[in-house]
């Protein structure tokens, strides 16, 4: 994989190709650059992937060889030869990243599943297509699989998240159960376990002062002190 981002594309709907598109919404798409090479280094093919954490439905992909390349190097007057094209994609992307305002990444849909992704470069009084690649939105069995793979994802770092903070709780409740308390209520509410656990110390902490009362009260006693109140006053004669 060379290239794993997220970038602002704005996407466009269009019902056929000899419509314009209409007016599109800006969304940040996943952007995966995987390229396969030879032996000596040298790139054969080009794989790019488009996204989205907002419609898990939304897959596309887009793929070229050296002998496609050569036709859209040829249409488009590219001055680039195969090698550098995946480096000047990821230069493309990371123009839309850092400066949206002059850089823009248009991605347009028809609802044969076909699409195509624009970089628009803004030059204040005109606009200038840097370069256009053709997607195809990805087969359902494709998608599916796709979705699955990052829910196993998503589980895995929920898993290990949750992991860190039982080791957490368990080192803060060693150290200091109190504040284990504390940090507990402020999540929800004190499981059952836990609640148990806390209980102990509170009511140690309580019988301790409340032993340290009756002896003060018994050592009083043994010395013969009591209350000024109930102390007799002398009579006079």
């Amino acid at each position: 994989m060379l290239y794993d981002r997220e970038c602002p594309f704005e996407l466009r709907m269009m019902e056929t190709s000899d419509e314009s598109p209409e007016i599109g919404t800006l969304e940040a798409i996943k952007v995966k650059i995987l390229v396969l090479t030879e032996e000596d280094d040298s790139v054969s093919r080009i794989r790019v992937e488009l996204s989205s954490e907002g419609d898990i439905f939304f897959y596309y992909a887009h793929e070229m060889d050296e002998t496609g390349f050569r036709l859209v190097q040829e249409q488009q007057k590219l001055m680039v030869d195969f090698d550098e094209y995946p480096n000047v994609m990821i230069k493309m992307l990371n123009d839309c990243i850092k400066e949206p305002h002059s850089h823009l990444a248009v991605f347009v849909m028809a609802r044969d599943g076909n699409g195509h992704l624009d970089f628009i470069q803004n030059m204040e009084y005109k606009y200038i297509e840097l370069l256009s690649a053709n997607f195809k939105r990805c087969p359902d069995d494709v998608a599916r699989a796709q979705i699955a793979y990052r829910y196993r994802v998503i589980k895995a770092k929920l898993e290990q998240i949750q992991s860190r903070q039982h080791d957490m709780f368990s080192i803060v409740k060693n150290k200091n159960p109190s504040l284990l308390v504390q940090l507990q209520r402020a999540e929800g509410g004190l499981s059952s376990s836990d609640a148990a656990m806390s209980t102990p110390s509170k009511m140690s902490s309580s019988n301790s002062s409340y032993l340290g009362s009756s002896r003060s009260v018994r050592s009083s006693r043994r010395t013969g002190g009591t209350p000024s109140s109930s102390r007799r006053t002398p009579r006079r004669r």
